[in-house]
């Protein structure tokens, strides 16, 4: 029974999609039967009494609709053997994404951590709204080795690549300023989630590069890096993130810090360029809601390029349920059509 709710919901995919064309033809088909059964009533004629010919006639239109469903039932079992020879594969099937899913992908998220960071226009500022939607992020993911590289000035590695997703997530619980120089050098972070990405034997790679700004700082150009990450097959997607406008932010002073209505300036130009170098994307993100939305939106595009990546391969197709469905209903028409009508199959 748990297998049969399963299959409610339609998860199919079809290896030989061009076989699903015939299924322009059923309408077709059905006309034909019809307008066939009609011509054969018109040529029958009756005589006899009144009350006889009304009970026949009453007879003979439940019948009538009776033979249109048995129409429908053949039809609806030619349909699913044409489905079966388009070769169905069951793509959402537990057992389909357990293996799918079982070697994951590597995943290195750097994570912007200069002083703009603590601006307020997120709640309650961005670097606490980038922490909690990485660890969403985080969540959803299974079987996936994830790495965590900070950067402002200067970037290092807070957490190797590892499936303890409970010590990647205390790792970003402790994000901060910290001992970081000011700045925001986004090259020297990318290359440094590079750099945690170099085993070339890995079969997907994916860096995911969260600022509020400019490179200002560092040795490596952000174009370079990404150059780096392109030879080494990883997939970088890039996240701007700052509200439109200006946004309350802090300024170190003599006297100490202090919040000021400054521009939000993020180079969009710059990650945009990396996101097409290394066949990633850009988004931006101006609230916690559509951050928020942008790593679902990565979430999802991983996913799918794991299950393109599966379906090249031609995985077995599964035409059973399609092909035991259509067997039992064309036994019912048949024993319908023998109950009912066992003078057109003498």
């Amino acid at each position: 029974m748990d297998r049969l709710i399963k299959y409610i919901n339609w998860d199919y995919s079809f290896v030989s999609p061009e076989w699903l064309w015939l299924l322009c033809l059923l309408p077709f088909v059905g006309w034909f039967i019809i307008r066939k059964q009609a011509r054969r009533q018109s040529d029958q004629l009756y005589t006899g009494r009144r009350a006889t010919q009304q009970q026949f006639n009453s007879k003979n239109r439940w019948i009538a609709q009776l033979f249109k469903s048995l129409i429908i039932i053949d039809l609806a079992a030619l349909g699913l053997m044409i489905m079966a020879m388009a070769r169905p594969v069951h793509t959402a099937s537990d057992e389909y994404l357990q293996e799918q899913y079982k070697n994951g992908i590597d995943i290195v998220m750097a994570i912007d951590v200069s002083a703009s960071m603590l601006a307020m226009d997120f709640e309650p500022n961005r670097m606490e709204a980038a922490k909690a939607v990485a660890k969403e992020f985080i969540e959803g993911r299974k079987g996936d080795r994830i790495g965590l590289v900070i950067y402002a000035g200067e970037a290092y590695t807070a957490c190797p690549s590892t499936l303890d997703y409970a010590m990647l997530n205390r790792q970003i619980d402790e994000i901060g300023l910290a001992q970081l120089d000011n700045g925001t050098a986004i090259g020297t972070g990318l290359g440094t989630a590079v750099a945690r990405l170099r085993d070339d034997n890995l079969p997907s790679k994916v860096i995911i590069i969260l600022t509020d700004g400019s490179n200002n700082a560092g040795i490596i150009e952000p174009t370079a890096a990404a150059e780096l990450a392109k030879a080494k097959n990883i997939r970088v997607y890039t996240i701007g993130v700052g509200s439109n406008g200006e946004a309350p932010t802090p300024v170190i002073t003599p006297f100490g810090v202090r919040y000021e209505n400054m521009p939000v300036e993020i180079d969009e130009t710059t990650l945009k360029s990396i996101a097409a170098i290394t066949d990633g994307k850009y988004f931006r993100a101006t609230d916690e809601t559509s951050l928020r939305s942008i790593y679902r939106e990565i979430d999802q595009l991983e996913k799918r390029r794991q299950l393109d990546k599966r379906m090249t391969i031609e995985p077995p197709a599964e035409p059973v349920w399609f092909l035991s469905i259509a067997l039992m209903l064309l036994l019912l028409s048949f024993l319908i059509k023998r109950y009912y009508f066992p003078i057109q199959h003498d």
